[in-house]
């Protein structure tokens, strides 16, 4: 009898919000394979949901900065070396070396997921021995991988040529919904900005242009961040126009887009990993049929010239943003438009196709010869 292949996946997040986690650990559950994901648990971690692969969560005493990350990877490499496995995968470099270090001493073959340019997050770029330490856990640890893949072409090309690794796209695409376009039963309009209320996601902008919009358009926000009192007093002026939603699980977050009259995605150009991203809430937007506002950087323009599902913004500032919105709610063809494209492209971008590429993958590192 064949005994599965055993994959540890390594966050430092508290698993219970990463989609595209819970999306890759269960595609190779249902491929056969034996899929474990570590991250950690915090001090406001809800209790997990039961999934096909199990999930491990460590404890740390810190919970930020240096200390934190240097307890973390003590604490899971002791974990790896304990528990037997026949891959481990690192996502980004915050658990790099923990993983490359286990699979080294252990034999075994090791991936590297990058999920973003991470030496250029805001946090880090602008940061300069924050930004060398990070570098030097690229350069110290990566020489050591054969088989890496991240979330779109601009960041495979750049990663590939830095490291002389071939890095494979697995771009962060939801699981395909079947959305009709729905009719409108309500005349407030609700645009939706989903992720993290961190730093250089334009966020800011957002909530000062709301008390000049029309009064029907309403501004929600899911998600937490390090920003989320600061900007939970700048939204004063709005009243109840702006609505914080806090943490919202990943199956009640698809009911909320399904709601919204048109999604944001408005990162400042505060670092490459910004410039080349390609976020998930981008595609869950299209999946629902929901149109997008967002920059007009590499990534959302390439995807835009196949189907034009978003509107493009070359600058972010509050002027720019009331005229965008006011003349998309004047102009319900244009609307329209966009929403049938959503349609059209939810056929394509969506991860029954993209997973293929992730099996490809695995099959590459099972065959691999250490």
């Amino acid at each position: 009898m064949n005994v599965p292949k055993r994959l540890f996946f390594t966050v430092t997040n508290d698993l219970s919000y990463d989609q595209r986690m819970h999306r890759i650990c269960t595609t190779l559950c249902e491929a056969g394979y034996d899929v474990t994901l570590i991250g950690r648990v915090l001090p406001t971690s809800l209790p997990g949901k039961e999934r096909n692969f199990r999930q491990i969560r460590l404890r740390c005493w810190w919970h930020k900065g240096f200390a934190f990350y240097a307890e973390f990877n003590v604490r899971l490499l002791f974990f790896l070396w304990k528990n037997n496995f026949d891959a481990v995968c690192s996502i980004d470099l915050d658990t790099l070396p923990a993983g490359c270090i286990a699979t080294l001493t252990k034999g075994k073959p090791r991936v590297f997921d990058a999920h973003e340019y991470f030496t250029e997050v805001p946090e880090v770029t602008h940061r300069p021995l924050v930004k060398l330490f990070w570098g030097g856990v690229e350069r110290l640890f990566l020489p050591f991988y054969r088989h890496a893949y991240t979330v779109g072409p601009a960041l495979a090309q750049i990663f590939s040529q830095q490291h002389g690794i071939a890095f494979q796209v697995v771009r962060n695409v939801p699981f395909p919904q079947a959305t009709a376009i729905a009719a409108t039963t309500s005349e407030k309009k609700i645009l939706l900005y989903q992720g993290a209320l961190n730093e250089g996601r334009g966020i800011e902008a957002l909530i000062d242009a709301v008390p000049l919009l029309p009064p029907h358009i309403e501004l929600w926000l899911a998600g937490e961040g390090d920003l989320s009192q600061t900007l939970r007093k700048r939204a004063q002026n709005a009243g109840e126009r702006v609505r914080f939603l806090g943490f919202v699980d990943p199956d009640t977050l698809k009911e909320i887009t399904r709601k919204a009259w048109v999604g944001l995605n408005l990162l400042e150009n505060k670092g490459l990993s910004y410039y080349y991203s390609l976020a998930n809430k981008f595609f869950d937007y299209v999946q629902t049929n929901v149109p997008t506002i967002t920059m007009n950087f590499p990534e959302y323009a390439a995807l835009n010239q196949q189907y034009e599902v978003a509107i493009l913004l070359d600058n972010l500032d509050v002027a720019t943003l009331i005229k965008t919105i006011v003349d998309l709610d004047n102009n319900p063809d244009k609307y329209l438009f966009l929403q049938k494209n959503c349609q059209k492209a939810a056929l394509e971008w969506h991860w029954e196709k993209e997973k293929q590429t992730l099996l490809e993958v695995y099959k590459q590192v099972m065959r691999y010869k250490i």
